[in-house]
């Protein structure tokens, strides 16, 4: 009994002091990335959307059934429901108000922003903030709760972007500047949403089609331009955008009007992208050359090979390591000794074990006293103030059932396993019914996987090579089993037995995330007798 005090003492003082140390300045508008790919742009044909939900979001997630309703039923619009402990718990939630329901509600993946639904609808988010004069607190929906009516009454993007631009003019937008990556089956939209002033219920937005052999990026930055209304194919646009941004002085009327400029993040300065856009699409098109000091990004980019839902992976686990622009490692170097070839034994310099891409402010401003300029704060794609996150695919040659594949992730992206969900998954498993972050909690999910993270940032430079090699071969254990497990399921389907097709999507998610847990407590362990004399 001791032991077990004594461990969970240690996992609560790895896990929550760097947490603590990291939530500072660098996180202000820094919550949210989602990397976008066309059909044409992906290596199988896949539309991909994705998210990282940054920051301390709840980790329980639920699968939502569909449902009829009586004519007359109401929707109830909740606010707060973001940062609950369980799925029936309604502390700090708020009724912000009602609409009337639909007779059918499709079933849909319940995270703290809903994300996918059974028809192969699918989104991602990040917020932009914008201008503070737009923001209307009397507004009913929150950015959350479009997600979850669109996903419940939606089958493809397009009707989805209309209806949240319905219910934001009807009831009113009371959030913040947000963008939705918004896919189906055959293409993917960004939508940007944003008030529209303190007297007046309703909103604006802008959504922009991505190019089917494209790829974007939405990284906490306004990144939609000029809108092309006549262009219907690629536009969707409120009709009110121009008249707000003159009445709150934020366009002069004059030249063309660009959205990003007029509706600005403030983390973002005066440019469309930070770092994590130009690291990203320099990934995928390098042959652009973009540089990190031009004034503007394009909206998307043809990458330079189709891209495929593992190399989506890759770049979420991003921390710049090896960027010799961005990576915050460079300059913490240690001396070394070993033997060359000829086996002479060589004294030189090299990153240092201790030195990790997820330092705290406390670790950095350190560093910058004994020596100033020693490390520069970057954004990296993965945080290790990460809740979760997820890549989806969705595929149209496939039953909507297993088309719809959600690559999941708790915590840290660059060092979690993803776990794979399908839109005809009805049950998560063990852990995910409860939120890790109010308290030390071996039955939630998130700390199947917190404490062999955080313990491994001790020595990253020793460690990272555990986490990696075992993050690989759990994909690649998946890619290798889906296709024959699709195969079987798609029999089903065909057969008619839909419950059976569940039981067996249900019973593979459980399995695969039941090992990825033994693995991890397994490297939680050795990292443990490895640091047996000190960190």
């Amino acid at each position: 009994m001791k032991i077990l005090k004594i461990t969970a003492i240690i996992a609560f003082l790895v896990a929550f002091l760097p947490l603590q140390a990291q939530h500072e300045e660098h996180l202000v508008g820094a919550n949210c990335t989602s990397i976008m790919v066309g059909c044409k742009a992906s290596a199988d044909g896949s539309v991909i959307t994705s998210h990282t939900c940054d920051g301390k979001y709840r980790t329980w997630v639920t699968m939502e059934p569909a449902a009829d309703h009586k004519p007359g039923t109401m929707h109830k619009v909740y606010r707060n429901t973001m940062h609950t402990e369980t799925p029936g718990g309604m502390g700090g939630v708020t009724l912000a108000g009602e609409i009337p329901e639909v007779a059918h509600t499709y079933a849909y993946m319940n995270t703290a922003y809903p994300c996918l639904n059974e028809k192969q609808l699918a989104m991602g988010e990040s917020t932009f903030s914008g201008p503070d004069t737009l923001f209307n607190k009397n507004g009913m929906f929150t950015i959350e709760e479009l997600q979850r009516v669109a996903l419940q009454r939606c089958d493809n993007a397009r009707d989805a972007i209309r209806l949240i631009g319905d219910l934001i003019k009807q009831y009113g937008y009371g959030d913040g500047g947000e963008c939705l990556t918004i896919a189906d089956k055959k293409e993917v939209w960004q939508l940007e949403i944003l008030g529209e002033g303190p007297d007046k219920i309703g909103g604006i937005w802008a959504a922009q089609r991505v190019p089917d052999d494209e790829v974007a990026v939405s990284c906490n930055v306004a990144r939609i331009g000029k809108l092309d209304r006549k262009n219907k194919d690629y536009f969707m646009c409120s009709d009110n955008i121009e008249k707000v941004a003159k009445k709150y002085g934020l366009w002069d009327g004059q030249g063309e009007f660009l959205w990003w400029k007029a509706f600005p993040s403030s983390y973002s300065g005066k440019k469309n992208f930070k770092e994590r856009e130009w690291y990203i699409f320099n990934e995928l098109a390098p042959s652009l050359n973009l540089s990190f000091e031009a004034d503007e990004l394009p909206f998307s980019v043809k990458p330079d090979k189709k891209v495929d839902v593992q190399r989506v992976m890759e770049l979420f686990r991003a921390n710049y390591e090896g960027c010799e622009k961005l990576d915050q490692t460079k300059n913490l170097l240690a001396p070394r000794r070993y033997r060359n070839k000829e086996g002479k034994i060589v004294t030189d310099t090299a990153v240092s074990a201790t030195a990790n891409p997820w330092m705290g402010g406390t670790e950095r401003d350190m560093y910058n006293m004994l020596k100033p300029g020693t490390v520069t704060f970057y954004r990296g794609v993965a945080m290790s103030w990460c809740s979760y996150s997820f890549v989806i695919q969705c595929r149209d040659w496939l039953s909507d059932e297993i088309g719809c594949l959600c690559w999941f992730s708790v915590e840290n992206p660059g060092q979690s396993p993803r776990i794979p969900i399908y839109a005809g998954t009805t049950k998560l498993p063990q852990g995910f019914d409860v939120c890790g972050h109010h308290r030390y909690n071996e039955n939630a999910v998130l700390w199947h996987y917190r404490k062999a993270n955080k313990l491994s940032q001790v020595q990253w430079g020793n460690a990272k090579k555990l986490i990696y090699d075992n993050v690989l071969r759990y994909e690649e254990k998946a890619m290798e089993e889906l296709p024959t497990l699709e195969k079987k399921v798609a029999a089903l389907l065909k057969d008619g037995k839909k419950k059976e097709a569940q039981k067996i999507l249900n019973q593979y998610t459980s399995d695969f995330a039941g090992a990825t847990r033994q693995t991890w407590s397994e490297i939680e362990r050795t990292l443990w007798e490895r640091y047996w004399t000190g960190f």
